[in-house]
């Protein structure tokens, strides 16, 4: 809400007190929007002409259309227009929602590696999003993607994605490790459903093929050299959202809990069951500190297998850990990081960080104490940048260095687009 208004929202309620009724809306209008439908954002919004004026209702919209990828801020302005109505004014500033991106990162072993893309965040001004990149990482991988959450109604949508993804994984098992060349081919659907202003859902399936191909390094007779197992998923996903957008700062708390159960044809890649969910909070500090939180709690079936399901990844949880160190069934993983806005200059932004990065995880096969064993526990602090444009759309290039001081630690850059959570 502009807080120029405020004066004129007190004599309203002041008003609505003194002579016991409502001021009705007479009109409402949305300004700003030159690339979004005028008639998607209306159908979005809860306020409707001949209602009764009700501010929390217009909070509710303008941070709802604040979540949107093709908004970049929003806001209300109430005009009285006389004794017994009123006008409501939704005020928009949008992004810019066609966006190339390209990562730089290291293989794990070593080698270059990138992925580069293009999306589409606002789609036929409905802000759908269409996606395709390429990567390489030792072998080429590509992928498409879209996703209209308000394709059937303002709540129901649908998201569809095909991945063709290679590239060179690393498998441990008694303290060995070998290269295998992994390939992930499939196709996942899922449909999309807003409960209410903070809750959502998502639920679907997909069908992919796993392909382990042996490259080098140590071998074992219980992990054999090549794999190629047909799976299929089903997945459901929990999504609150109490969040407050304010340009790139938040405000408040999320919850999102991922759930999926994983068929196979193959006993050597078994089916299993796998959950985590991530908890974020967010505090604005002054004017210009945003503290940053998220807690990652990961559940697995705890099979004792080389192809574990989750890992220890410079560019997934411990930014300095190098890339995809180790594996296990179950984590315990805690990011904090203070980011101060530097220089705010019209559309640029640029902002510096320091952070914590500190996990720990169950090993294949091991038990529950495995998360409290100092050879299981990493902790990364570090600092880092951000560059950043406030009227494009996730335009934020990040540099995070991390340094180790567990044991065995490491050290390295982490570069990205978008905050790291």
């Amino acid at each position: 809400m502009n807080v120029k208004f405020l004066p004129l929202l007190i004599l309203l309620f002041a008003y609505l007190s003194a002579n016991g009724q409502g001021i009705r809306v007479e009109t409402l209008e949305i300004l700003g929007a030159n690339n979004t439908k005028i008639s998607f954002l209306s159908n979005l919004v809860e306020a409707r002409e001949g209602m009764l004026l009700d501010t929390l209702l217009m909070e509710r919209d303008v941070q709802r259309l604040k979540r949107l990828p093709a908004i970049s801020h929003a806001f209300y302005r109430v005009n009285l227009l006389n004794e017994n109505s009123c006008e409501i004014q939704y005020i928009i500033e949008e992004n810019f929602t066609l966006i190339p991106f390209a990562n730089l990162f290291s293989s794990s072993n070593d080698d270059f590696a990138f992925r580069i893309g293009l999306q589409e965040f606002n789609f036929l001004g409905r802000n759908i999003t269409l996606g395709a990149f390429y990567q390489y990482d030792n072998y080429s991988s590509y992928g498409v993607s879209v996703r209209a959450p308000y394709l059937l109604s303002n709540k129901f949508g649908l998201a569809l994605n095909y991945n063709n993804f290679t590239t060179l994984e690393p498998v441990f098992f008694q303290d060995n490790t070998a290269d295998y060349k992994y390939s992930n081919t499939g196709v996942e659907l899922l449909g999309l459903y807003e409960l209410n202003f903070e809750n959502r859902l998502e639920l679907g399936f997909s069908f992919f093929t796993e392909d382990y191909t042996y490259i080098s390094g140590a071998t074992n007779d219980a992990v054999p050299l090549a794999l190629n197992v047909d799976k299929h998923l089903f997945k459901f996903i929990y999504d609150y959202n109490g969040l407050n957008y304010f340009y790139h700062y938040l405000d408040g708390f999320r919850s999102q809990l991922n759930l999926q159960y994983v068929g196979s044809t193959n006993e050597n890649l078994p089916e299993f069951l796998i959950g985590f969910n991530d908890f974020t909070y967010f505090k604005r500090i002054g004017d210009r500190g945003n503290w940053a939180n998220r807690l990652r709690l990961g559940l697995a079936s705890n099979v004792d297998s080389p192809f574990a399901p989750f890992t220890v990844d410079n560019n997934l949880n411990i930014r300095g850990v190098g890339n995809t160190i180790d594996r296990g069934t179950g984590m315990i993983v805690l990011n904090t990081e203070y980011r101060q806005t530097l220089i705010d200059r019209n559309q640029f932004v640029l902002q510096g960080n320091v952070f914590i990065d500190g996990g720990t995880w169950r090993n294949p096969g091991g038990g529950f104490n495995d998360l409290l064993k100092t050879e299981n526990l990493r902790i990364y602090p570090g600092v880092g940048i951000r560059f950043m444009h406030k009227r494009i759309f996730n335009a934020i290039f990040r540099i995070d260095y991390g340094y180790g001081i567990t044991k065995e630690g490491d050290n390295g850059i982490v570069f990205g687009i978008g905050q790291y959570f």
